[in-house]
């Protein structure tokens, strides 16, 4: 099995403490683990909070598979901005000579990869990917708008690290909005400061600040530089591991890019514009395993409330 890449310190005394304590189950692969009840009831608790928090907003409810049809990645360009994050699904393709074949060599510990091809999916590495394409298909949005809501969905990015906030596998909690400009920039502008009211009320002093993705490539600065001259990437930081404060929530402005590729129209024909919010859940509960400790039931009593009202 793979070794786990080296944190900081203090990465490495987090992660072993959460494995000591049953709290985090290792896979002896970099960012997968299993999750024990007690990690999972935090993540559930979470997950409800943010219903509770966009039922405001009368979102439409929408789940989606963690597996992507490969066309979308493509078309959204991912592959050129992330291709160091992208997971594809490679299947077996061969017969019955190839498949004694590769279990031999796989019993043996040699390369059976070129047994197996790339399927038409991909994993999937933002819960809302799906939600744009469903929306294209399904006419003009209404007039205001559409928001939904796309529950804790799995996603992955290939990014395996030491630190345990920093998973390949992971749930992302998101909520989504497609409209007129001012409709969505007003919907990010109030969710990031409810989304920093809500972690703060579960004692994480949460700081919101401007950001960028981990574009990749040459165009990588450039591209980093206009998203955050624009300010269409915010996240919220919390303090799980030195040196630096860890993002648990996103918000990223796609002005037109899903839209024009997908066809996404408002109700009077003009292009419309989205929005995306994204509480990463697992990071969440670490940052307050971090802060409150490891056994929930002692936590203080008006961070129990907000999670188990």
């Amino acid at each position: 099995m793979a070794e786990f890449r080296p944190g900081s310190a203090d990465q490495d005394e987090l992660r072993q403490d959460l494995l000591s304590h049953g709290i985090l189950v290792a896979s002896g692969v970099a960012g997968l683990y299993g999750h024990s009840a007690t990690f999972d009831d935090i993540v559930t608790a979470l997950d409800r909070m943010v219903t509770a928090a966009a039922a405001g907003d009368r979102p439409e409810r929408f789940r989606f598979p963690p597996l992507l049809p490969r066309a979308y990645l493509e078309r959204n360009n991912y592959l050129e901005s992330f291709p160091h994050l992208a997971g594809t699904v490679f299947s077996f393709d061969g017969g019955n000579d190839e498949a004694s074949e590769q279990a031999a060599r796989a019993t043996r510990g040699e390369d059976w990869s070129e047994f197996q091809r790339i399927t038409d999916l991909v994993l999937t590495p933002a819960a809302c990917y799906p939600a744009y394409p469903a929306m294209g298909a399904r006419g003009p949005l209404p007039e205001g708008g559409v928001t939904l809501d796309l529950g804790a969905a799995w996603v992955f990015r290939h990014e395996p690290a030491g630190d345990p906030a920093r998973m390949q596998s992971f749930h992302q909690r998101e909520v989504v909005r497609l409209g007129a400009p001012d409709e969505v920039c007003a919907w990010r502008d109030t969710w990031r400061d409810r989304a920093a009211a809500l972690l703060g009320s579960l004692g994480l002093n949460p700081k919101v600040d401007v950001a960028t993705d981990p574009f990749f490539g040459r165009g990588a600065r450039m591209l980093a530089a206009s998203q955050r001259q624009q300010q269409l990437k915010f996240e919220i930081l919390v303090e799980i591991t030195d040196p630096e404060p860890t993002a648990v929530a996103s918000f990223n402005y796609h002005q037109e890019h899903f839209a024009h590729t997908y066809g996404i129209t408002t109700f009077d024909g003009a292009t419309a514009h989205t929005a995306c919010l994204g509480f990463g859940l697992e990071r969440i509960t670490i940052a307050l395993l971090r802060t409150h400790g490891f056994d929930p039931t002692a936590w203080p009593a008006p961070v129990r409330e907000v999670l188990w009202p």
